[in-house]
């Protein structure tokens, strides 16, 4: 299926003048790190917000938590566009992102950029509200919904916890294909979100290059690392029960749901917009398992 949200098809080029100012938030998350890390290499000035304040390179440490509002203004000190990722494992993220949000566009913030789900569509549950207000809030604006990360397989995901610890991929998602998409196009597509002043407002459904069932992940695991990988297939109640130990029961519920509709073919869809944002095709499972999996060794 492709993509049609977004028309335009030019190669990425920045038109952003050298005081743009972009606050990351999440920056030491699986996007924000390499979208503060593509912001940078652009000539964009990044303050790269996190509970932490982690330096990274060619960027500006600052202390951000979306549950401490006396973190929020500093944080947005002299930015005029900002990359939002919505609190981890929170069911009702837009309690705390829209006074957040209000208080960015008093401050001059002109484009912001969302990280939502392509499990989630503008007025949805959790950061779907904020993705509905987003809009009469800001001159310019993009939701980025990618599909599931790839990371999840290599990184510190629950799933690459569970594929290094018992080679196994636990999921209610059956036969279900899903069209995982890597997050270094992400964050490549955030960056021109960010920077292009020519990047229309857009609802972005991104994903990789195929759909791919979670035996079909294990298979690739197993190929590339060597060890026994396999897909452990759980019923909704057992999922939900599992998640329920690691998030609140409600957020815990919504997750194994949506395996459910997975299952039911809601993310069995590829979409072209990889290569229309950024002018290369987006990158294969089997090429970021080996690369990502290199790096950690």
């Amino acid at each position: 299926m492709t993509d049609t949200t977004n028309p335009r098809t030019t190669n990425p080029r920045t038109t952003n003048p050298p005081t743009t100012t972009a606050l990351v938030v999440g920056a030491t998350g699986t996007t924000g790190r390499r979208t503060a890390a593509g912001l940078v290499a652009a000539g964009c000035r990044v303050r790269a917000a996190g509970r932490s304040a982690t330096p990274l390179p060619g960027t500006e440490p600052v202390r951000f938590d979306w549950y401490d509002p006396a973190t929020h203004a500093g944080a947005l000190d002299g930015a005029d566009r900002v990359y939002l990722v919505p609190p981890v494992g929170d069911p009702d993220p837009a309690a705390v992102m829209l006074p957040f949000l209000r208080l960015a566009r008093a401050a001059g913030v002109e484009r912001a950029v969302l990280l939502s789900s392509s499990a989630v569509p503008e007025g949805g549950p959790a950061v779907g509200l904020v993705h509905a207000a987003l809009p009469g809030l800001f001159d310019a604006w993009a939701v980025l919904r990618p599909s599931w990360f790839m990371q999840n397989f290599t990184g510190t995901h629950a799933h690459a916890e569970s594929v290094r610890s018992h080679g196994t991929i636990p999921t209610a998602a059956g036969d279900g294909r899903i069209g995982f998409v890597d997050a270094e196009d992400i964050a490549t597509v955030a960056v021109r979100a960010l920077l292009d002043d020519r990047a229309p407002d857009a609802d972005v459904l991104l994903t990789g290059p195929q759909a791919l069932s979670h035996d079909e992940i294990a298979a690739v695991l197993t190929e590339v690392t060597g060890r026994p990988v396999t897909h452990q297939r759980l019923s909704y109640e057992q999922l939900r029960d599992r998640l329920a130990t690691q998030v609140a029961p409600e957020f815990a519920a919504m997750l194994a749901g949506m395996d459910l509709a997975i299952a039911e073919g809601a993310e069995d869809r590829t979409t072209d917009t990889v290569l229309r944002l950024t002018g290369r095709p987006p990158t294969g499972f089997r090429a970021v398992a080996e690369r990502e999996l290199a790096a950690r060794t």
